[in-house]
């Protein structure tokens, strides 16, 4: 049976996201991680709600050699001790590269969704950038979009904006409740 799943962006849903002009960098290393408030108890609450948490972040940094894959990898590797994450899948390419895997496009949840047996229609991402929400939506999950100054959500439409992972996650269980309520209903 398909497990039931949400997806997360990692920079700027996760953890601190570092203004940089017109955009976000994120961390460089381990030093830099740190989690936004209210992470671990939203993930929580997710996890003792029965979803696997996996993570899908781009970055590009890498190819475009601002930063090192092992450097990511320690960051991810930190995040997975502290929070109840499944997985990461990173992608390290830029849009130049045309890959399959680079938000917007779908690549990642569908990978995820093959390793982990994942459950796409009854799932959501939760992400602070437009092309969270159109991969979600590629995909056929819903998508959660966390405001930010770059977020630039006229680019997309979301299922529902938050402020911030609270919010996403008090809307997330909402709607899963009525739904199953509906069903039993039904």
């Amino acid at each position: 049976m398909p497990q039931r799943v949400i997806f997360l962006d990692r920079d700027g849903v996760l953890n601190k996201a570092f203004p940089e002009g017109t955009t976000t960098r994120p961390p460089m290393s381990v030093d830099e991680l740190e989690l936004l408030p209210g992470v671990p108890e939203s993930l929580a609450r997710l996890r003792d709600a029965g979803y696997v948490l996996v993570v899908v972040t781009n970055q590009p940094d890498v190819a475009r050699g601002k930063q090192t894959r092992q450097a990511v990898e320690e960051i991810n590797a930190r995040m997975s001790a502290e929070l109840p994450i499944l997985d990461v899948f990173a992608c390290y390419h830029d849009n130049a590269d045309k890959c399959s895997c680079r938000k917007p496009k779908p690549g990642l949840l569908l990978a995820a969704t093959d390793k982990w047996n994942l459950d796409l229609p009854t799932a959501f991402l939760i992400g602070d950038r437009w092309s969270d929400i159109v991969a979600a939506h590629t995909a056929g999950c819903r998508g959660v979009l966390i405001d930010t100054p770059f977020s630039q959500a006229e680019r997309c439409s979301p299922d529902h904006r938050a402020a911030d992972i609270a919010g996403a996650v008090n809307w997330i269980l909402e709607t899963a409740e009525r739904e199953a309520e509906s069903r039993t209903a039904a």
